[in-house]
């Protein structure tokens, strides 16, 4: 356990060296909430979207491209760059072994999410009257269930990617789509019907419908939490399958 913690504590100061990925996870998730809610159609009672707000919509899709940066584009660069620098084939001759690195990755990834989430909750609420999660233990089954499914994607990229530049390009490429069908760009409860019921399949779109409902007061529906568990155990198994360590 002190291995792991000092493990830990390490990807914690290598992830404050990079400013920009920090903009990235902390920054531009709560400066987009910041910058829709400063537009006056976005604070008004939508019927399209049963009475809610965009703003209100725009603060769980905020939560979902944190996980998705994170798990897309952070940690599979980070798990292959270590690869294919020899990291974990030396750290298989110490007592940290390469899975404990695995691990610390993924442990540092998921409390800066957590962190980050916090940040845009309070923004939301604060800045712009964002209802907290009424239903707060589906708040949290729905947030961990999308970052288990997120992040199995991302352990799967960085299993097949050939080095971290190439876990960075494939991350990207599938971090645009998945976030399309998440609603980054138009919320997903305007979606026609046939593009919902694809994004309702997506892992981010099943994520964000996850989210939505338990910020609502209910509890996620149970369709959406059985993509995310399916994601995370297909890829999940696939990237342990395929992960090599050298």
């Amino acid at each position: 356990m002190r291995v792991f913690a000092e493990l830990t504590r390490s990807e914690f100061r290598l992830l404050r060296r990079e400013p920009m990925q920090l903009f990235w996870i902390f920054v531009f998730p709560s400066l987009l909430v910041v910058i829709l809610g400063c537009v006056p159609p976005f604070r008004e009672p939508n019927p399209d979207l049963g009475g809610r707000r965009v703003i209100d919509l725009y603060v769980a899709i905020a939560i979902i491209l944190t996980l998705a940066s994170l798990a897309l584009q952070v940690a599979p660069m980070a798990l292959a760059t270590y690869r294919e620098r020899g990291v974990l084939r030396r750290l298989a001759t110490t007592p940290a072994r390469p899975g404990a690195l695995l691990g610390a990755q993924l442990v540092m990834s998921l409390l800066t999410a957590i962190g980050s989430v916090i940040l845009l909750l309070l923004v939301g609420r604060l800045a712009f009257g964002v209802a907290l999660p009424r239903q707060v233990a589906g708040f949290a089954v729905a947030f961990l269930a999308t970052a288990g499914a997120a992040f199995a994607l991302g352990l799967f990229v960085a299993a097949v990617a050939p080095g971290g530049k190439a876990a960075n390009t494939i991350g990207t490429l599938i971090f645009f789509p998945l976030m399309f069908f998440a609603g980054l760009w138009t919320p997903r409860e305007v979606f026609p019907q046939v593009l919902r019921r694809i994004a309702d399949l997506t892992p981010l779109g099943a994520g964000e419908r996850a989210l939505q409902d338990a910020m609502s007061g209910q509890w996620p529906a149970w369709g959406s939490l059985t993509v995310l568990v399916a994601y995370m155990l297909v890829f999940g198994l696939a990237a342990a399958r395929l992960f090599r360590w050298e």
